[in-house]
């Protein structure tokens, strides 16, 4: 049966967009939907909602603050002519080079040298189907701590649209798990846990395991085929460890729930596990589109944001726990004030045995 952009739709009033996280983070509100019922919650009770022996799956993804802005020079009959370039990266490319966006692109030439802040600097190698593969003039520790000097945190279009990213956002875009750098985009349910938190989770006997999945720019992009079970995913690296596949696996077999935090460790895990719902270690890409139909491998609940109408994600939690129930679910959260997206509420939803 086909399914239809419409069938994923809600209406959302922009008021409820986030622009800046709760403070402190474990104050957002949480709605628990479990069985038939809806509880209205803060971060804060988790650990009253999990039993010992239970898993959190983290991804512990970090951040790079994407945002460039830059300049290039050109020599003309008048003279030198100096233009501004908005640059946005995407993931890194062979031979340390970078995959990338540029506005205005159609004006840069390949071999051009962008300039940016600090000691900064990058030469446009190749520009093909509205992207740029750039090199930069450091590497290394050096290159990470340049960007961190020029760059700015990449805030999803939706919340660019309404503010200019700043000095917080480097803090606040940021899990306080982060380890491993190379994520456009924040895994946003995880921004919810603070030190405290997990400390009160692991004393009340829940586990936790962590994996990677850099999260693309290609989580913003548009669903624009008719038909969505026949939209093609972005690809994204990630990485379950042996030792995180044998955590997972030993809290299965233990009668443990295993419960991603977000749904970029719930599509990793996914796609790491089996059709017999052993988990395998994994280390590559995945372009795992889930959506209504899906037979969940390893999942058994799921921690995660409130979505945008019409997206991908919103698909996923509809294939979690039916189209009907995420209705529902949503025009509670709607009505009842939920903040969206990146920077709001959260839900814990447990579908139904």
């Amino acid at each position: 049966m086909m399914m239809t952009l419409d069938d994923f739709d809600f209406d959302l009033p922009e008021g409820l967009i986030a622009t800046r996280p709760a403070r402190p983070r474990s104050s957002a509100k949480l709605l628990v939907a479990k069985g038939g019922d809806l509880r209205d919650l803060t971060v804060a009770d988790l650990p009253a909602l999990f039993r010992p022996g239970d898993r959190l799956v983290l991804n512990n993804t970090k951040v790079i603050p994407a945002r460039l802005s830059g300049r290039r020079s050109r020599a003309s009959a008048r003279g030198e002519v100096v233009a501004k370039v908005e640059v946005t990266l995407l993931e890194p490319a062979a031979g340390g080079e970078w995959s990338a966006l540029a506005k205005p692109l159609r004006k840069l030439r390949e071999g051009e040298e962008i300039v940016f802040s600090g000691a900064l600097s990058a030469r446009v190698m190749a520009i093909a189907e509205g992207q740029m593969r750039i090199a930069f003039n450091v590497t290394g520790a050096d290159f990470d701590a340049a960007l961190a000097e020029a760059g700015a945190m990449p805030l999803p279009p939706y919340i660019a649209a309404l503010r200019a990213p700043d000095e917080a956002d480097k803090s606040d875009y940021q899990t306080v798990f982060a380890r491993h750098a190379g994520a456009v985009a924040a895994p946003t349910a995880s921004l919810h846990f603070t030190p405290e938190l997990l400390e009160t989770l692991r004393e009340n006997g829940v586990q936790f395991t962590e994996v990677t999945l850099h999260v693309g720019a290609g989580t913003f992009l548009p669903v624009k085929v008719a038909d969505v079970t026949t939209h093609r995913m972005h690809a994204e690296w990630g990485e379950v460890s042996e030792q995180a596949a044998a955590e997972i696996n030993a809290t299965k077999a233990a009668g443990g729930r295993v419960i991603p935090v977000g749904t970029t460790a719930l599509r990793l895990i996914e796609s790491a596990a089996g059709e017999d719902g052993r988990v395998a270690p994994f280390r590559g890409t995945t372009d795992i589109f889930i959506y209504p139909g899906y037979r969940f491998r390893v999942t058994d609940a799921l921690m995660t944001n409130f979505h945008l109408p019409k997206s991908t994600l919103l698909m996923l939690v509809s294939a979690l726990m039916g189209q009907e129930r995420i209705r529902e679910i949503y025009a509670h959260a709607v009505a009842r004030g939920y903040r969206f997206f990146s920077y709001g509420d959260a839900s814990l939803l447990f579908p139904e045995p």
